[in-house]
């Protein structure tokens, strides 16, 4: 026999479901079923990737959702009366209820959502055409009214569906599950069909696939409740029945009422809706009148050229590509598209926020001349098809950078200008990794937590590559060790790998957004703002994720928020006061040698891209000269392409030959040295050897970094041809192809990498030229960070900057930069970054004080009111250092009762008119006499400098150690990150914060934070290594600690192994050359003059006898022998990590 599933959850469901799409269809399909139906609970997620799975496995897609109605009206909520709420079957059956689908459940989402997503009689009344509904699980209403014995009620609700949706649309729905109220419902409910001649439909409530699924629909319910297994009470089905039964066994249980099954085969040829989107959604733009879009983009361009070219804009070179370009955007539609991004970046103009943009679109003249990108794309040899492929019809993808802390005002106009029901932000869906499932499982099974890290800690993190459980299984020999020590371990993990991968929970997107010409409700469902996007002035979010969206054809702008481009701005707004001075992105030199002087001396802090350990090192070792050579390697700094970073600087220098596979290759990759580093020069090579042209070399850059097996082979042989034909020998040409494969572990956008790298000579120009604005805005930025501020401003000092505490006569809320007549320069502490401060009081202390500066305490107490600031307030204030120069804090402190009086008796009087004609107050002594305090510690001095500003100011407790920790640390704050996982390390430094916790078996263990001056580390103390040194963990203790890193989490962690207060036994000569040089530090000041860099005496190198006729692609550069430290180890300070090899042993007497 022949049926349908009409009542289906997927994992779409949140926490509901276990059914995967893709399994959901083929089991049906293996079934022999026709059709199939979703209906997940209040939402659509799933419905697009539903209906094209069905599609491509000839099943027919039934589109539908289970609504929650509500108690009284849809926008009711009154705890009492509105919490609960009732459920009903919804299915489209045309276009138009399809439509109506989509309105219900955004407004459920939007206007509705109390516990649930709901609606009410109301609103579907109004959206009830094209339909068809049933009465629902035993959660609907009508078999609710049953349920509670209420006949009455279930008739009236019978006959107001009946009057909705006819008697053809409108369903009994019966269910068989082990609920023993179901069983009498069931009889209740076909005693009532039957009473009003009711078409009855049987229907399994699926939640999952297979019977023995029904334990991982358990854990999802557990981990949505946040309840365990083992509790009684929580929230569970009764039985495994909620699977997808096959017709047979559905006969079987509804074989007394056949129509009830027949039914279903029924609804599936009433149900009709087609997704198969074909059309643009592109918002209007009102172009001047005698313009089309047309038209009026070109005329932009061509401004756009003048302003970019000034009189070369006429040049053959440049219009071709512009009419090329152009050509192309106008054949796939796209011209309102450009217009609306040059809108957008024009108010950004307009606003004075700084922008630029990341990705492909830099290899467009036509956003160039729009100044939409910042890059030029002739000058930087950058392809139009790596940004818009004609032969790949998908929407353009520009993503726009702008200053983080404006971003939100770009968003809002967006919003403004084309309606807010016309935009929305793109949701996004989390799924359980490897470790998330382990966590998960492991939590609601009552397994300890001190178990479960130890699980956790053996799955490896792989850069670029979906590590999985059971891949970890076959591959790591302590997880498997680890699997077999236990029965409920193994149960653990194997249970773990059938919940992996499984969608857990909504976001939205960090940045993108949709634009349509109607109401976005018209054409994809909304939801409400998920917890990431509350703070933005878009309210609203897709329930279609991403990819769907751009197969819709919905306009998509990502609004990045890139805190760079703010630390730039605040910069040049110091720097224009202070200099007269205009940088913008546009006129920041790229060649200043100041800036590539400071990048090769390893001061990279708060560069852009540069900064950290790793990277830090190879820019010393490589002494860059030029903006390419910093573009090329912010492409190289990455897993794979980082093991060629040795013979590009070899290359670079002239100390290794560059080669290629043929002299035509030359011209294409001479910027690079021979070696093989962005997309776009693979892409080129196709074209010039191989016959190629630009749409085809994109399709074969594409399939090549997908690794598209079939394409591969298709472009293998059409590349070997083209390039035969071009007089290029058969073997060479095979050999350049078995280079590209290679490649495409490590292919990098150059269009993104010119944009960055762009970025990150613009910051070292302006640190290199302006450290103090720089490092003022640096610390301005990212004052809410105690870690960064800590190294900035152990950075700024070291630079001969001094730190200055936040001041009542100097600073503002910000930190502010100070210069001096004898040219020596000062970072001052702003109020924003003193714990217990308001940002409204002292607005009016910074009102109150004006161009002066208090002359003493007298003066302030009665130019600001202190009651407004508050005892806590003043206190931290007085603490970190603000009244200094009223006197010492000790009595300062001592004497905050009586400041805050006499200010607020003074200013009671003033508000009340009490003053005698010379102007002092009636009866109120104005003057304050503030007796020596108790002379205060130094260390508890700095003390609350850490606590309340999170860095010490007015000195730090390690200055006399850092010559210790020189000799004897391995790494600090700065460079740990580019420890591997597991690396033996060393550090020393103070303890900042100690949290003492236990684990579920009870065992004390600790959490401790350590600052060594460069910035906060993290320490995890174990319950065994945490019984022997606890003592030794005490807030203000300086230590040494030995470990391994936890790089999986960011930032690294350290797992402590060891820990010593004895700096004695490891400060001899002896002692300290027991330790490579490699693993001891320098102050950052300590880095070598960077050597001049002679241009690389190029030997030219072909493997044939042949003079060019064609360009031609590189080799890949020849592996080196020895291990990465081997070949190049950084000279000075910073150094990368060694990629093989552990930490030496301490000296014998570390304890």
């Amino acid at each position: 026999m022949s049926f349908v599933h009409l009542h289906v959850h997927t994992e779409y469901s949140l926490l509901d479901g276990f059914s995967n799409i893709k399994k959901l269809v083929k089991t049906a399909k293996e079934m022999g079923m026709p059709a199939l139906a979703i209906t997940d609970h209040g939402t659509m997620f799933g419905v697009k990737e539903f209906y094209d799975e069905a599609k491509k496995n000839d099943i027919k897609p039934i589109i539908g959702v289970e609504a929650y109605m509500a108690a009284r009206g849809m926008r009711d909520r009154d705890s009492k009366l509105d919490r609960k709420s009732s459920h009903i079957l919804l299915l489209a059956k045309n276009e138009i209820g399809y439509k109506n689908l989509l309105k219900i459940t955004s407004a459920a989402q939007m206007e509705g959502f109390y516990y649930r997503p709901r609606i009410d009689h109301e609103f579907l009344a109004d959206h009830a055409e094209g339909l068809i509904s049933a009465t629902g699980c035993l959660g609907g209403e009508i078999p609710q009214a049953l349920l509670k014995g209420n006949t009455e009620e279930a008739e009236k609700l019978i006959n107001w569906y009946y009057d909705l949706f006819g008697k053809d649309d409108f369903y009994v729905e019966l269910q068989q599950h082990n609920i023993n109220e179901l069983v009498e419902v069931n009889k209740k409910l076909v005693e009532l069909g039957k009473k009003h001649s009711s078409k009855f439909i049987a229907t399994n409530d699926v939640h999952y696939i297979k019977k023995s699924d029904a334990k991982y629909q358990d854990i999802l319910l557990a981990i949505q409740t946040g309840t365990s297994l083992s509790d009684k009470n929580r929230f569970s089905m009764d039985d495994p029945t909620y699977y997808l039964r096959s017709p047979e066994e559905m006969l079987k249980i509804f074989g007394e009422i056949p129509e009830s099954l027949t039914n279903t085969l029924e609804i599936a040829e009433k149900c009709n809706v087609n997704l198969d989107f074909k059309e643009y959604h592109l918002p209007h733009f009102i172009v001047p009148e005698g313009h089309t879009e047309e038209s009026y983009l070109r005329h932009l361009c061509e401004k756009g050229l003048e302003y970019r070219y000034g009189k070369h804009s006429d040049d053959k070179v440049i219009q071709e590509r512009l009419n090329y370009e152009l050509g192309i955007i106008h054949t796939m539609g796209f011209d309102a598209y450009f217009i609306i991004v040059w809108d957008l970046v024009r108010e950004a103009t307009k606003r004075g926020i700084l922008y630029t943009t990341r990705g492909s679109a830099a290899g467009s003249i036509v956003a160039y001349s729009l100044e939409i990108t910042l890059i030029d794309p002739i000058q930087h040899d950058l392809i139009f098809e790596r940004f818009l492929n004609p032969g790949r019809i998908s929407m353009p993808d520009i993503d726009l950078d702008l200053r983080d802390d404006r971003r939100h005002e770009i968003m809002a106009y967006c919003a403004e200008k084309y309606g807010d029901d016309k935009v929305a932000q793109i949701i996004t869906f989390g799924t359980m990794g490897a470790k998330a499932a382990i966590r998960d499982v492991a939590r609601v099974m009552d397994i300890p937590l001190n178990e479960v890290n130890q699980i956790a800690k053996l799955i490896p993190a792989v850069s670029g590559k979906k590590v999985t459980l059971q891949g970890t299984l076959d591959d790591v020999p302590d997880f498997k060790k680890m699997y077999n020590s236990s029965p409920h371990i193994k149960n653990l993990i194997d249970t773990a790998i059938g919940m992996e991968g499984v969608v857990r929970n909504a976001g939205t997107h960090a940045a993108g957004v949709v634009i349509a010409d109607k109401p976005i409700v018209e054409y994809l469902p909304l939801h409400r703002p998920t917890s990431n996007s509350e703070d933005t002035p878009i309210k609203t979010v897709t329930q279609f994720e991403m990819g769907i969206l751009d197969a819709m054809g919905m306009l998509k702008v990502d609004f990045l928020g890139l805190s760079t481009l703010t630390v730039i701005a605040r910069a040049a707004e110091q720097i224009e006061k202070r200099y007269g001075k205009k940088y913008h992105l546009e006129n920041i030199p790229l060649d200043d040698k100041k800036a590539f002087k400071l990048i090769g001396s390893g001061n990279t802090a708060g560069v852009f891209q540069l900064e950290g350990g790793g990277m830090t090192g190879w820019m010393v070792k490589m002494q860059p000269q030029t903006l390419d050579h910093v573009i090329a390697m912010v492409a190289l700094y990455r897993p794979g392409p980082m093991q060629f970073i040795p013979s590009y600087i070899e290359r670079m220098n002239g100390r290794e030959e560059v080669t290629y596979r043929h002299p035509s290759m030359e011209p294409i990759f001479k910027s690079t040295y021979g070696i093989p580093i962005y997309q776009e020069q693979i892409m080129r090579t196709a074209v010039e050897l191989g016959g190629y042209s630009g749409p085809e070399s994109d399709n074969l850059r594409k399939a090549i970094s997908k690794k598209k097996v079939e394409e591969i082979a298709r472009h293998r042989q059409k590349f070997i041809d083209g390039a035969v034909k071009n007089d290029i020998k058969r073997d060479v040409a095979t050999n350049i192809f078995d280079d590209w494969e290679e490649f495409a572990r490590y292919g990098f956008n150059k269009s993104h990498a010119a944009a960055y790298g762009t970025i990150s000579v613009q910051t070292a120009f302006l640190k290199a030229n302006y450290p103090t604005e720089y490092m003022t805005a640096l610390m301005s930025v990212f004052y809410g960070k105690t870690e960064k501020v800590s190294h900035y401003s152990a950075n700024a000092r070291d630079m001969g900057i001094e730190i200055l505490p936040p001041s009542v006569n100097s600073s503002e809320w910000d930190f502010t930069s100070e210069i001096y007549d004898n040219g020596k320069s000062a970072i001052r502490f702003g109020f924003g970054a003193v714990k217990n401060v308001g940002e409204k009081p002292i607005e009016k202390l910074i009102e109150a004080r004006g161009d002066r500066k208090f002359k003493d305490i007298n003066e302030f107490v009665h130019e600001v009111d202190l009651s407004t600031i508050g005892k806590r307030s003043l206190e931290s204030m007085i603490k970190v250092g603000a009244l200094d120069n009223f006197g010492d804090r000790s009595s300062l402190l001592s004497a905050v009762d009586q400041l805050i009086a006499v200010s607020s008796s003074h200013f009671k009087a003033k508000n009340a008119g009490q003053f005698s004609m010379f102007g002092a107050e009636t009866g109120i002594s104005n003057k304050i006499h503030i007796p020596p305090g108790e002379e205060i510690d130094q260390r508890i001095q700095l003390g609350w400098e850490r606590e309340l500003i999170g860095v010490y100011v007015s000195d730090h407790p390690l200055s006399k150690y850092q010559e210790i920790f020189q000799q004897i640390a391995s790494h600090t704050f700065t460079t740990l990150p580019d420890a591997r996982h597991q690396q033996p390390v060393r550090v020393g430094g103070i303890i900042a914060g100690v949290r003492p916790y236990q684990t579920k078996t009870g065992k004390p263990m600790g959490f401790v934070t350590l600052d060594d001056m460069h910035g906060i580390i993290e320490l995890v103390i174990f319950p065994r290594t945490w019984q022997k040194y606890k003592e030794l963990c005490e807030e203000g203790k300086i230590v040494i600690i030995s470990g391994k890193v936890d790089a999986e989490n960011t930032p690294p962690k350290i797992l402590v192994d060891k820990i010593s207060t004895d700096f004695n036994l490891v400060t001899s000569v002896e002692d300290v050359g027991r330790l490579p040089k490699s693993d001891r530090l320098r102050k950052s000041t300590d880095t070598p003059k960077p050597r001049a860099v002679q241009p690389a005496p190029v030997k030219k190198t072909y493997p044939e006898k042949e003079q060019p006729t064609v360009k031609s692609a590189p080799s890949l550069p020849p592996q080196r022998e020895g291990t990465l430290r081997q070949v190049a180890e950084p000279v000075a300070t910073y150094a990368p990590p060694a990629v093989d090899e552990g930490m030496p042993p301490p000296p014998p007497a570390f304890p």
